[in-house]
């Protein structure tokens, strides 16, 4: 038996559930289900920023906020103009949900909980009556031209109009290649490095605002750097795996990176202040108190790197030296062994190619009445909330697409 519906969702995730909201808000009388494979739905909000849901960035220029997104720049530009983080606000605002801005930009519900967030899609679902099916594992779409039939492991659906929000769902992407879409295949986009050396081995949580750059290519970023028991980690290294996301997959996550523990500062402006410091501080020892602004127990390690003795004064450091600490502060060497997958959030660059959907509607190039939205296209961003912005912009513009197609 077959149970038909306006509008069939599948993926019951933060792009599922806005999508739907906004759909039967704009118009009450569609029938519109949500179709997810797992018992529960909504996991990724509930795990996103360690539990307490970091819905958006402040950041509300959109030709500024796309600047975050190393695969689709370009196509969200438009999207952005019509919903940016600033109706993002709003929009939670007038379902109940206040949002306050963190001093890196990063907003959260004022609860500090991802079940805000939650209970607000489920309430908002319950009262627009709109079903969510768990435990449907989607396994066959079929375009029949006038409807589009889903085939779950417990029944057929049949649909006018049909929306995938699955984010990273190689099956569904499977299905999506048999219809002609073209998929750029998936490779890890948020992760840190995985680094074993003697200069970071006892610094476990030390954190310094660096500019780490790839050798041998153009890849660089700045922003903190947290070292880690593992290696490095904290917002620098996540921007940088995120615009060398396949980069780094071609060089088997085997690379060097250089890093800047002074960001900006060249290799001769390091050289000019410790000339002056060792004119100043003569009588002073080298490795006690670091002169610039990171912690004293990184200054001691470099400083120890340098071939300087713990107890080495000033006066005392011979050209070499000098030289040598002005590289490690401004160019040191780090060899990168593999990567660890950031906390829980593991994002993906990789999808439906972005050439192959309208960014005016989210509709299929190639299938009528297919729609997208989320990370299921070729689409991802930096940590920080951006990619729920995505997920908002694109099931806010597939919703007054369809709205539009429904009146």
């Amino acid at each position: 038996m077959n149970s038909n519906f306006d509008i069939i969702i599948v993926g019951g995730g933060a792009a599922g559930f806005f999508t739907a909201i906004n759909i039967v808000e704009n118009n009450p009388k569609l029938k519109v289900a949500i179709l997810e494979r797992g018992k529960t739905v909504l996991e990724k909000v509930r795990i996103s920023g360690g539990g307490r849901c970091n819905v958006t960035h402040a950041c509300f220029i959109p030709n500024d906020l796309v600047k975050f997104y190393p695969r689709g720049e370009k196509e969200l530009r438009g999207p952005f103009h019509q919903f940016c983080s600033g109706d993002t606000i709003d929009w939670f605002e007038k379902h109940g949900v206040e949002l306050k801005i963190e001093d890196d930009g990063r907003m959260f519900p004022t609860s500090d909980s991802s079940q805000t967030i939650i209970d607000c899609f489920t309430s908002a679902t319950q009262k627009l009556g709109i079903p969510v099916l768990t435990g449907q594992s989607v396994q066959a779409i079929f375009d029949a031209g006038d409807y589009w039939k889903v085939e779950t492991n417990h029944e057929t659906f049949v649909c006018r109009k049909l929306i995938l929000t699955t984010g990273s769902n190689p099956k569904i992407w499977e299905m999506l290649m048999q219809l002609g879409h073209s998929i750029v295949s998936p490779v890890p986009s948020l992760f840190t490095f995985n680094i074993k050396d003697s200069r970071i081995k006892d610094l476990m949580g030390v954190s310094a605002f660096a500019k780490v750059t790839v050798k041998g290519s153009r890849l660089e970023a700045s922003g903190p750097l947290l070292i880690t028991h593992w290696g490095m980690s904290g917002p620098g290294i996540l921007r940088l795996s995120a615009w060398g996301a396949r980069e780094l997959f071609d060089k088997n996550y085997q690379f060097i990176i250089q890093v800047n523990w002074l960001n900006e500062v060249t290799f001769e402006e390091a050289m000019d202040t410790l000339k002056d410091l060792k004119q100043e501080h003569a009588k002073k020892v080298v490795s006690k108190k670091s002169p610039f602004e990171f912690p004293n127990r990184l200054w001691e390690s470099l400083v120890l790197a340098s071939s300087i003795d713990s107890e080495m004064k000033w006066a005392d450091l011979s050209k070499k030296q000098l030289t040598d600490l002005a590289n490690q502060l401004t160019n040191g060497e780090f060899r990168v062994n593999g990567k660890s997958t950031f906390k829980e959030e593991f994002v993906t660059a990789g999808g439906i190619d972005l050439k192959e959907i309208n960014f005016k509607t989210m509709e299929s190039k190639l299938h009528k009445n297919l729609f997208f939205a989320g990370e299921i296209v070729n689409i991802d961003a930096i940590t920080g909330g951006f990619n729920f912005q995505n997920a908002w912009t694109s099931g806010y513009i597939l919703a007054q697409s369809l709205t539009e197609d429904f009146l």
